[in-house]
């Protein structure tokens, strides 16, 4: 049975960020992408100039709405990313529970995009609408530590950001009693016991077994760092556990497993290809960066697993 999603992400004509990202490894999965592009632009905005237009939330409603005339508003998935607009984003929560309606199985899969390192990338205003609306209506949330800080209200709570490992199981708790049964905090601050040059990713998820009741796995990967910036992994990861959860459905050890090395097999293809092409004694440039997708094919349908998660 084919499995269909609705990705509702930014598009550009260079490169992958975005449905991008999203749409070439999903399909290589064997999922069926229906996109919906809320910015189209020239390349992603790290590269000098860009050039693009934005859909507006009515220009969204009304894509939406040729699809339910054609009563073709039939899914299995939601994927949706960044976005800075607030009228944007609430059509987007109302499209996902008219959805759910016609679907109560359907899962979305949301990647609250609001900043790191400790600074916005999207209006303030928009913290809320995820907290209140997003979040209650996704199932499966990949933030990472300074949006599950934000969204959970940990730091508002408790005074505190996320320091050691109980912290975040508190925050990933706090966030899966708002609706998700699947959190993954994609990167935080935590030491990883294998040293500086690795960040901590944690995921939990909760599964209902066949007598009613719940269980609970909770995992921590250490995840090699790479001294370059790259641009539409975050994307690439929400696919990448979208799929991975589909294909496992009550296994986060193994899903996350398979999305991290997913991950670092591109990551090393395009941080190999960028030094091969980029000009002596100088750092890659933004095109050069650009994640090396196509090639990875091979490893995006099978790849070897090169991260482990421990079950906490």
């Amino acid at each position: 049975m084919d499995c269909r999603v609705l990705c509702i992400q930014s598009h550009v004509v260079r490169g992958y960020v975005g449905n991008k990202s999203a749409s070439f490894p999903l399909q290589v999965l064997g999922f069926e992408i229906d996109s919906i592009n809320s910015v189209q632009f020239s390349n992603h905005t790290g590269y000098e100039h860009w050039k693009g237009q934005v859909l507006t939330a009515e220009e969204l409603k009304v894509l939406y709405e040729g699809l339910r005339l054609n009563n073709v508003n039939h899914y299995d998935c939601v994927l949706t990313g960044y976005t800075r607009d607030d009228s944007f984003l609430n059509m987007v929560v109302d499209i996902v529970q008219e959805l759910k309606e016609a679907n109560p199985s359907l899962v979305y899969v949301c990647d609250p995009v609001l900043g790191d390192n400790g600074a916005m990338y999207v209006p303030e205003n928009l913290v809320a609408i995820y907290r209140d609306k997003v979040v209650p209506a996704a199932d499966i949330i990949t933030p990472n530590q300074f949006e599950a800080e934000n969204i959970a209200t940990f730091k508002l709570l408790t005074g505190r950001t996320i320091s050691t490992e109980k912290d975040a199981v508190e925050v990933m708790n706090l966030l899966h009693s708002k609706g998700p049964h699947t959190v993954v905090i994609t990167s935080s601050d935590l030491p990883s016991p294998l040293g500086d040059q690795y960040l901590v990713a944690m995921g939990s998820q909760i599964t209902v077994r066949p007598d009613g009741t719940r269980a609970t796995q909770q995992i921590r990967m250490d995840i090699p760092k790479v001294d370059a910036v790259f641009v539409g992994t975050g994307d690439l990861f929400a696919a990448m556990l979208l799929a991975w959860t589909h294909h496992h459905p009550n296994d986060l050890k193994t899903a996350c497993e398979k999305t991290v090395s997913v991950m670092q097999h591109v990551i090393q293809r395009t941080i190999t290809y960028a030094k091969e092409v980029a000009c002596p004694n100088q750092k890659p440039s933004p095109a050069q960066l650009e994640l090396r997708m196509v090639q990875s094919k091979a490893d995006i349908e099978d790849p070897a697993i090169i991260v482990k998660a421990v079950i906490l």
